[in-house]
């Protein structure tokens, strides 16, 4: 069941709302959680009722492993709690990559031996690369002693609350259980319902209005790179910042749906975007994107692989590996695997940069250059990530290099150079189309460099679990910190209105359902 539904809209959320705070305020707490569990259920079966038996059978795992591990902890028997762990993270990457990986890996073996390997094409299940990590990380903290002991209930809620189910954000059970500890979840509040509200239809109007939009442009031209057709510099290049744009708008409306549907209950989920676009190097801009992803990846895989206490040289080592076990986190291809590398090689240079040239430099003009060049390099990444194959990636790259043969004869000694470097003059002429196109993306990027992201909006409201006023102050731009009282969100007849209209267009825009681009992975 996708959030941009009619029927998740108007008759699924609003019904697990009705449920949830009847049972609550007629004081049956544990009653409002089952239902909860349920109605989760219920909107994961909604896609394929034959994988319920996969999550329940995985969350029924991992629950008798941790209770096992929580059981060795407790008479001290580290040896028997490291087994178990091993044996809970050993299922669940088995899991994983069966489903996720299987078909890839036979399909590169054939291709590499000849072999002809082959096997009936498994269906990946939604939301799997979610919900496993989720769960690795409840055991080793588990192992660790950072993880309560809660019962089995408390635990499918964890795993199973519908808002962050299929595509995130990654939640900690520190996050989560806690809120569902507290009795006033279970109280109906108009505040979070109205905050809630807001935040979901932004990330409606995000999805609906923008990414799917955006997806017009670039979905054409990279199925013509896929089919063999020669790009030219304008369209591949127009084609690959749609898509970053695309992509940026799909996930952060996706999360932002989570994000406000999950407080429409009391809940706050962290957040997983802040302005990456806005980021002024790649190490910035992994701070910014998906960031319960590298939250996880820094915590689990980077400082278990020893982080940066082994030396300059590991550390660059594990930076490349824990991007590469990234990329192949987000789908079996070499096209993500490559992303993976790419920005691995990204983190290696932008530290070493840091290394030899000290703190960036804070002025206006050295934030704006090296915030264009982070956009410039994290688009041309998103090439292989967008792409089907190789092949069609390596069309748009050369795309991005064939310029109008009209311009070789007005360059002068700059075309040679530019022929040098890899440029082709054989690209069409110039046309108004272009242009257009050029200023259309420009004040795109010029929206999400000038305006307030939808958490920074919401500020002054605590609107996720680890976003307020104090860090707004921190990452928000001087142009939106100096504008705060007109730009960020309030109750009131205005802001009421805006947001009606985004939440009217979109649910206008619901005749034409898509899913969102993180369901695949």
């Amino acid at each position: 069941m996708l959030f941009n539904t009619d029927i998740f809209i108007f008759l699924f959320l609003p019904g697990t709302l009705i449920g949830f705070f009847i049972l609550g305020h007629i004081g049956v707490q544990r009653a409002s959680l089952l239902w909860l569990v349920v109605a989760s259920l219920f909107y994961y079966g909604w896609w394929n009722p034959a994988y319920l038996a996969l999550v329940g059978g995985s969350m029924a795992f991992n629950y008798t492993i941790a209770q096992y591990i929580y059981g060795a902890n407790s008479i001290g028997n580290d040896r028997r709690a490291k087994f178990l762990t091993f044996l809970g993270v050993l299922f669940n990457l088995s899991l994983l990559g069966y489903f996720k990986y299987a078909n890839f890996f036979l399909e590169s073996l054939s291709l590499l031996s000849g072999a002809g390997f082959s096997m009936a094409e498994i269906v990946l299940p939604v939301g799997i690369s979610f919900f496993t990590f989720q769960q690795i990380a409840y055991l080793v903290d588990t192992k660790q002693g950072k993880a309560g002991q809660y019962d089995f209930v408390e635990y499918s809620l964890f795993v199973l609350f519908f808002p962050q189910l299929i595509a995130g954000p990654i939640v900690h059970h520190r996050e989560m259980l806690p809120q569902f500890a507290n009795a006033h979840t279970y109280k109906p509040s108009l505040d979070n319902i109205s905050i809630g509200g807001t935040i979901f239809a932004i990330g409606l109007f995000k999805k609906v209005v923008l990414a799917d939009n955006l997806a017009l442009v670039a979905s054409p031209v990279f199925a013509a790179a896929e089919a063999g057709e020669a790009q030219h510099f304008f369209a591949a290049w127009e084609a690959t910042f749609a898509y970053g744009l695309q992509l940026y708008f799909d996930f952060s409306g996706y999360s932002d749906m989570a994000i406000g549907a999950a407080r429409m209950f009391g809940i706050r989920l962290p957040i997983n975007f802040d302005s990456p676009y806005q980021a002024t190097g790649i190490v910035d801009f992994w701070r910014r994107w998906h960031m319960t992803l590298s939250r996880f990846l820094g915590d689990y895989v980077y400082i278990p692989l020893g982080g940066n206490r082994k030396g300059k040289p590991r550390r660059f080592i594990n930076l490349f590996a824990t991007m590469l076990l990234g990329g192949l986190w987000h789908g079996a291809g070499w096209g993500f695997i490559l992303w993976g590398c790419l920005h691995g090689l990204f983190l290696i240079i932008n530290h070493g940069w840091r290394a030899i040239m000290g703190a960036p430099n804070e002025s206006m003009t050295a934030r704006f250059v090296a915030r264009l060049f982070t956009m410039f390099v994290v688009m041309l990444a998103w090439v292989p990530f967008r792409a089907q194959t190789m092949d069609g990636a390596l069309a748009i790259y050369s795309g991005m290099l064939t310029l109008p043969a009209a311009w070789l004869g007005h360059l002068g000694p700059l075309g040679e150079g530019l022929g040098i470097l890899g440029f082709d003059f054989s690209g069409p002429a110039v046309n108004q189309s272009n242009l257009e196109s050029l200023l259309w993306l420009a004040g795109w990027i010029a929206v999400l460099w000038c305006l307030p992201n939808t958490q920074q909006a919401l500020a002054r409201f605590s609107p996720a679990h680890n976003y307020d006023e104090t860090r707004f102050k921190k990452t928000a731009t001087p142009f939106v910190r100096d504008r705060a009282e007109r730009l960020l969100w309030k109750p009131g007849i205005a802001w009421g209105a805006v947001v009606g209209l985004m939440l009217a267009l979109a649910v206008l825009s619901l005749n034409q359902v898509s899913e969102f681009l993180y369901y695949q992975f």
